[in-house]
This record gives C-alpha cells, structure tokens and sequence, in this order.
C-alpha cells in the first residue's frame, strides 16, 4: 500500500502544478479581448493574397514518413552489430528475419510510389 502512496502523491502534485498553471495563467492574462494589431497576420507581417487553403502533395509527408520509419528501425541493427558475437545463431537468424521484413516494406513503399519525390 505505501507504492500506492507515492503514485497518489505524484498524481495530486501533477495535479495541483496544472491547476497552478492555470490559475496563474488566468491572473496574468490580459483581461479585455484583443483588438487592433492583435488581430493582424503573424507569420511575415503580410496579409494573405488568394486563397489560403493550399493541398500539399501527400507523396512529400509519405516520403518523409517512410524515411522515419527505417531510420528507427535501422536503430535496432547497431546493438545487434555490437554483440553480434555473443548473441549467438539464434540472434542471427531473428535479424535476418528482421531484415528481410525491412527489405520487403521498402520494395512495397517502391512499388507503390511512396519514393517518389516528384
């Protein structure tokens, strides 16, 4: 019961400093509603010309998305490669199973046309 304790206690002080957040937050706030330069473009200082709703290519959020992944999972082949020695046969074969799972998304990503830039 006393771990139990501990996590009740880290609950209610993650509670109570959001709870002080906010109501710190609501005692600093400005109290009227903005008006004037508030209200202007932020990002260059410009207002917009056209329209503003612009599709993106989808293929560029793939792109990066594929990329994310195998970049993770290439994470995993530098542990292995360090103890490649001690882990034995069996390590072996799980990693070439796990490359071969690697190889067969990207030439799925490649079929598909996920790497394709433009």
């Amino acid at each position: 019961m006393q771990d139990y304790g501990i996590v009740l206690i880290f609950l209610l002080g993650g509670a109570a400093t959001a709870i002080g957040a906010l109501f710190v937050n609501w005692l600093v706030r400005p109290k009227r509603p903005a008006v004037g330069d508030k209200l202007e473009a932020y990002e260059c200082g410009l207002p917009t010309e056209g329209p503003t709703w612009v599709q993106f290519k989808v293929s560029y959020f793939l792109y990066a998305l594929v990329f994310l992944l195998f970049d993770v999972e290439a994470i995993f082949l530098f542990p292995w490669a360090v103890r490649f020695q001690a882990l034995g046969l069996f390590a072996f074969v799980e990693m070439i199973i796990f490359i071969v799972i690697l190889v067969i998304g990207l030439w799925y990503a490649w079929k598909e046309g996920a790497l394709k830039w433009l």
